[in-house]
């Protein structure tokens, strides 16, 4: 897919990994090169965000937590 990425003009840290088919069970399989890049092993937990209007996120909850940290201090002023 590097070549895709290449043709795209992807931004440097932007990636396009391709496209994953929901299984029988409803379960997904993420690409080897995300899994990768990320550090995503069997048996890791990762968070799924939704939005009816823009569609789902899949993150680590460390990522999360940290964005929701910068939010709640931005609310309460510090």
């Amino acid at each position: 897919m590097a070549r895709g990425k290449q043709i795209l003009g992807l931004p440097k840290g932007k990636h396009l990994f391709g496209t994953v088919r929901i299984g029988e069970k409803g379960q997904i399989v993420i690409p080897k090169e995300a899994r990768e890049l990320f550090g995503i092993s069997p048996g890791d937990t990762l968070l799924v965000l939704g939005d009816e209007s823009c569609g789902i996120i899949i993150s680590r909850p460390d990522v999360m937590t940290e964005a929701a940290g910068k939010v709640f201090r931005r609310i309460d002023g510090s």
